[in-house]
Formats: structure tokens, sequence, C-alpha cells
């Protein structure tokens, strides 16, 4: 299986498996039901989970039955234990949305939900996060993950989620991140999908962020909190949830 989802994520575009791969994965989860691993977004519980990754396949990564990666468990706990999306009335403008999130967020009454994507059938909105379409202020919160690595422009991009945020409004920007790095590696000879895949772990990604990644974010104007959550939990929940151990929360806000 780990070489079937290589592949598959490898060389098939992200938009057209976000039409198919619910449907298929969901299925296949239902063999792997038991009782070592949860998915703190639904609840299921499973024996194993799917392995996940382009390259180097990460065992038991993926919740098939809402597609959750190890970091989309980690936020959906950080955003019910440390803020204020699922009790106080916020607009959220949620980019590349993630299947996981999309139902559940717009069931929640105290959300008026906006998703974008310059391709993504998922998205209500057909943007460039270099050019979002939404007056200043519009919004109290945006979430985009994993989308600002393909990006040319990322300090533009960052601009725009800060424009478009309300004063006192906040966002969670993740990417991948080398911990191993001081600085972000970006190098214009890197031109080739080879190329970047060798150099930037995926063949779409035009930079690898490095630990200067939150100075990158405070460059837009952000007040940007390093959160370290998956740290403060009990180590045998984290195992449970399979969290990504490493991972850092980027909890960025505008300034009122």
């Amino acid at each position: 299986m780990k070489y079937i989802i290589s592949f598959v994520t490898r060389f098939i575009p992200r938009h057209i498996l976000q039409l198919v791969a619910h449907r298929l994965l969901q299925i296949y989860g239902l063999f792997l039901r038991g009782n070592r691993f949860e998915d703190p977004i639904d609840g299921t519980k499973y024996r194993k989970l799917l392995p996940y990754g382009r390259i180097n396949s990460r065992k038991n990564a993926l919740a098939p039955n809402t597609l959750s990666l190890e970091r989309h468990r980690l936020l959906w706990l950080f955003f019910k234990q440390k803020t204020n999306l699922f009790t106080e009335p916020v607009r959220l403008l949620h980019v590349a949305p993630e299947y996981c999130f999309i139902n559940r967020f717009k069931s929640q009454k105290n959300i008026s939900y906006v998703t974008g994507d310059i391709i993504s059938p998922l998205a209500d909105v057909r943007m460039d996060v270099r050019h979002i379409p939404f007056p200043d202020d519009s919004f109290e919160v945006a979430i985009c993950n994993h989308v600002l690595e393909h990006v040319d422009e990322d300090l533009k991009a960052m601009q725009e989620f800060f424009r478009v945020l309300k004063p006192g409004g906040w966002g969670v920007f993740q990417v991948p991140i080398d911990f191993s790095r001081d600085t972000t590696l970006e190098n214009p000879a890197f031109n080739t999908p080879e190329l970047r895949e060798k150099h930037y772990w995926q063949r779409d990604h035009v930079r690898l962020y490095g630990r200067d990644y939150g100075k990158r974010l405070a460059e837009a104007g952000f007040e940007v909190t390093e959160d370290y959550l998956v740290m403060e939990l009990d180590p045998k929940l984290a195992e449970r949830y399979a969290l990504p151990m490493q991972e850092i929360i980027y909890y960025c806000q505008k300034p009122f």
C-alpha cells in the first residue's frame, strides 16, 4: 500500500485525488478498525493507520475515514484547546481546504465559513493567495496549510493574509520545515521537478523552509507565537493520535 500511495501522491494532481480518494480510502479503512490508534477529529479507532509520503513513507500517518494526516490531527487539538475557533462567532477563510476539516467547520453555527483555492474542486472561491479577492479586515481567522512552499512570492501571500484579517484576528499557516536548517533554502537553479524533489522534498515546491520560518511571517506584520502543543501532551496520547512529534504550530496574530 505504501508504494501505491507514494506513486499516486507524487504523480497524480492533488485536485484530481480530492474527487475520489476519500471514497476509496473510507471503504479500505473499514478493514483497519481496532483500538491502537484514534483519530481525534471524528473519534474513529484503528488497529493501524495507512502509510503516507511521496518519497519517505511514514507509518501510521493517514486516517482513512477523515483523510487526516499527523499535522491535521494536531491542528484539530490546537484549534480546540488554544483558540476561539469553536467558542466565538468568527468569519473563517480556509485556503486549500482539507477534506478532514471542511464539513466540521461548515457544521459549526458560530463559524461563517469561506473556502478558497486556485484549483481545488472542494473550494468555494477561486483565488491566488498573492491576490486574495476580499477587502481589508474581512476575517477573524485564516487557515492555509502546506501552500506557501508552492508560492513564488510567499511574502506577498503572507501580506495578503495579514491584510484580510481583522485587527486581533489570527491565522495558522503551516509549511514543511527542515529543522536542521537555520535558514530557508531557495535557489533559482533548482528549477526542474527532479531538482526540486531532491532539494525541496517535493516536485512542485519552490523552497524548503528552515527554522527562520517564524521570522518570515513576522516580516509580513504578524505577531508570531511558536506553539509546542504536541510536546505538552501526554506522550501516550500523542502516540495514540499519531501526532507529529517535531511539529511547531505557528500562531500568527494581527495586532490591534
